[in-house]
């Protein structure tokens, strides 16, 4: 009985959550209509608006009264919840007796409310996705209790999280469970190599940009000419650099067979909507025109119809010059981000001679060091004879160029490289019924965020040309 009641609890925490919202909504809506006729410099609202300020106020009264209704049920059902625990510790009550207690009895045991979607239980996620689906095509009562459970969990262990479940369009989606995500992270895919080496910061709660001054017009100061005469000054001056706030998402139609009675549609599902926000969200980063990296980075030309490594290393540096330039002490460049086929090419390099000054700690004839046991997207792969740590990404474009066919390398200093998550990224899933007709659930999966590489100009460097055409081995 208590785990039905704390299902029954958290079923009306949504309720009222759900009529808090509507009466909030009502409210700001009537706000902006009465600012607005303010701005116009109107004495008087227009027929349209004092129709639509009448409904909203109906609408916020019915509100006020859901909420009064719904806080009472659940005042009610928070009451049961007690009594049923004060009869059972009655019931664990025992009276003592002169029997001897077996030894087992010594044995202290500590119990623990357990999430309602587990790693240990579910896995796969196939148990949370076949909720989804159950809830939203059956409307079935168990399936929506778990889910309302699932919830109510969430907005104890990660609330900062749930006013990021509706978007500006009132997009409810529920909150996937975090070992979900962290288990299909790995998965096949080309995932966020890039993306988490950035500067992470925590998205806004609300706002669908973030707003960073720059100054752009710096204080100076010079010689002073002579005794009391007038010392160098200029009025410092900066400009708003907009960010805006972006949405990652992909959708999977499930048949009504395979929900009804497949087995493994997790595989096909969940893993595959999340390995595809996680890699366009780092795609977006490296390849959106005007902002991503490819388009912000300053051009360093590699020009060779016959490459090899100990020409290409040299542009590096220039791409590292270039950056600690542009810095000075605001950072300095940290990694080279290159495609997977750059990195096994420079790997296949030889050479016989080596660079005048190593980074520390690298062998002294070497030309870069790989990690030991490094792999995809699990960190730098390795470290180049200037310290920079190599990240391997193949979300970056191998069609460069005039003949289609030049990747790009870029040098960073990844205390610029900007982005802005949830905290630990999470992601949110919803159902629709767009393919009813052909017995289908939609499932969309997304996830919010904002970058820049923009902070400073010429912050950003890339290495391009014809010297990285398809590197041959």
């Amino acid at each position: 009985m208590p785990g039905g009641l704390d299902e029954l609890i958290a079923s009306i925490e949504v309720e009222l959550e759900a009529a808090q919202k509507r009466r909030t909504k009502t409210m700001k809506e009537a706000e902006l209509i009465l600012a607005k006729a303010g701005q116009d410099g109107r004495s008087n609202l227009t027929t349209e608006e004092d129709d639509r300020v009448a409904e909203l106020f109906a609408a916020r009264d019915q509100a006020k009264a859901d909420i009064a209704g719904i806080e009472k049920k659940l005042e009610n059902a928070r009451g049961l919840k007690v009594e049923e625990m004060e009869r059972a510790e009655q019931a664990k009550r025992v009276t003592p007796t002169e029997v001897r207690r077996p030894s087992y009895d010594q044995v202290a045991r500590v119990g623990r409310e357990e999430r309602t979607y587990r790693k240990d239980q579910d896995p796969l996620g196939k148990g949370f996705l076949m909720d989804i689906c159950r809830q939203f095509t059956f409307q079935d009562v168990e399936a929506s209790a778990k889910l309302a459970r699932h919830m109510a969990e969430e907005r104890v262990e990660r609330a900062e999280y749930m006013q990021r479940a509706v978007g500006t369009g009132a997009f409810a989606g529920l909150t996937v469970p975090q070992y979900l995500t962290d288990l299909y992270a790995p998965a096949t895919a080309a995932l966020r190599p890039f993306a988490d080496v950035c500067n992470q910061h925590p998205l806004p709660e609300s706002g669908m940009s973030v707003n960073i001054s720059r100054i752009t017009t710096a204080s100076s100061a010079a010689l002073q000419a002579s005794e009391n005469a007038a010392v160098s000054e200029t009025d410092m001056d900066d400009t708003l650099l907009t960010v805006p706030v972006q949405t990652a998402a992909g959708q999977q139609t499930v048949s009504r067979q395979a929900i009804d009675r497949g087995n493994g549609i997790e595989d096909v599902t969940m893993q595959d909507l999340f390995n595809r926000v996680s890699t366009n969200l780092d795609s977006t980063l490296i390849n959106q025109a005007t902002t991503g990296l490819s388009a912000a980075a300053t051009a360093v030309a590699y020009t060779d119809a016959s490459p090899t490594g100990a020409e290409l290393y040299p542009k590096v540096l220039a791409g590292a010059a270039g950056v600690e330039a542009a810095l000075l002490a605001m950072g300095r460049p940290s990694h080279a981000v290159m495609h997977s086929r750059r990195w096994y090419w420079l790997s296949s390099q030889m050479s016989s001679t080596w660079p005048l000054i190593n980074w520390s700690g690298l062998p002294v004839q070497a030309g870069g060091m790989a990690n030991a046991g490094s792999s995809y997207g699990s960190g730098p792969r390795g470290v180049l004879p200037c310290g920079l740590e190599v990240i391997v990404d193949n979300n970056i474009a191998t069609n460069a160029g005039a003949g289609t066919n030049e990747d790009e390398i870029y040098v960073v200093p990844n205390s610029e490289c900007h982005l802005w998550e949830d905290p630990s990224a999470p992601m949110f899933i919803r159902a629709e019924q767009a393919k009813a007709a052909n017995l289908g659930v939609l499932l969309v999966a997304y996830s919010y965020f904002a970058y820049t590489f923009g902070r400073y100009a010429n912050g950003m460097q890339k290495i391009g040309g014809t010297g990285l055409v398809t590197p041959a081995f």
